[in-house]
């Protein structure tokens, strides 16, 4: 008889556990979740330790379902043993809209986790997660992303040695830095050609072959480069100082007065550079304000022309380093 009422309660938690779930993650009534949790009710994640309450829970569920619409969720199984049951679960869905400031891929994602609960009073006081938002994104293979997660405290500072961080020195320092300067550009889905101006560029390695550099996030041509598989990297010469002024405006069709051809994976690459390669995505690190790209060269073409200099908000004809208006 025991036993009986025991098997009960266990099929009452499943059922009421398999129900919320429904209706939280597959039609987003996140207000069902009172059923089941105590108004004391904690989330741990056991990958970071933090901790969180319904709201936070319900604000991420809503946030996931907006970037996943089409988002659903199965429950596998749920074992029982007294006052705890694990949760082992699926998820399947689209990538259609941002995620925390994550441009979509368009990209389909199967996502596995396992939540611990522990019950009282036949309401969940506890959960132990082993899974968030950065897991998604890297079951999406955007496996760099757990930066976008983490809380923006405070500017990125240079201690001036007096005891008060001063963030003017750090952009005085880095207007003291020689660079070229490169437009990375870009098929949007449309096949329309986009994009921008970069000093922020380096070689990684040889061998393999791989480059980085960074993009500001609220560029309006940011979206259609993470979307990119493969991307142009041109190095302007000193003959391009009209393109530069181009790519460095906000007109919306900058290729229209600049000529260009494609490269073998169809990524612009402008006429007249005194280099350029097409790359191949391989991570896209956050870095708050910005990303990081690193992409794998597969094409590469240089000329005899000499690049642009630019350094400390100036830009320098390399071959006498004259000034360029």
């Amino acid at each position: 008889m025991q036993e009986t009422g025991i098997s009960h309660l266990k099929d009452t938690l499943r059922s009421d556990i398999e129900s919320a779930w429904s209706k939280a993650w597959d039609s987003g009534n996140v207000n069902a979740l009172d059923e089941i949790v105590s108004p004391d009710y904690v989330r741990r994640l056991t990958n970071s330790g933090l901790r969180s309450g319904i709201d936070e829970v319900k604000d991420e569920i809503l946030k996931i379902r907006e970037a996943l619409p089409d988002l659903h969720t199965s429950i596998d199984r749920i074992l029982v043993e007294g006052d705890c049951a694990a949760v082992y679960w699926h998820s399947t869905g689209t990538f259609t809209e941002s995620l925390n400031g994550v441009p979509p891929t368009g990209g389909t994602v199967e996502t596995y986790g396992s939540n611990l609960v522990t019950v009282q009073d036949g309401k969940i006081i506890s959960e132990d997660v082993t899974w968030d938002a950065t897991q998604l994104l890297n079951d999406l293979g955007l496996s760099s992303l757990a930066s976008a997660f983490e809380e923006h405290t405070v500017d990125p500072v240079v201690d001036n040695l007096d005891g008060t961080p001063h963030r003017e020195m750090l952009k005085a320092f880095n207007r003291q830095f020689v660079s070229g300067v490169t437009v990375v550009s870009v098929l949007d889905e449309t096949g329309t050609p986009k994009g921008l101006a970069v000093s922020s560029y380096n070689s990684v390695s040889l061998d393999p072959p791989l480059v980085l550099f960074c993009v500001q996030k609220t560029s309006s041509t940011y979206p259609s480069l993470f979307r990119g598989k493969h991307l142009g990297i041109n190095i302007l010469s000193c003959e391009q100082r009209e393109t530069l002024g181009v790519f460095a405006s906000k007109d919306k069709d900058k290729f229209a007065r600049v000529p260009w051809h494609e490269g073998p994976n169809g990524s612009p690459l402008i006429d007249g550079s005194a280099a350029a390669v097409e790359v191949e995505v391989k991570e896209r690190f956050q870095a708050l304000t910005h990303t990081v790209f690193i992409g794998r060269v597969v094409h590469a073409e240089t000329s005899k022309d000499e690049p642009i200099i630019y350094k400390a908000g100036k830009f320098f004809d390399s071959r006498n380093l004259d000034p360029l208006d």
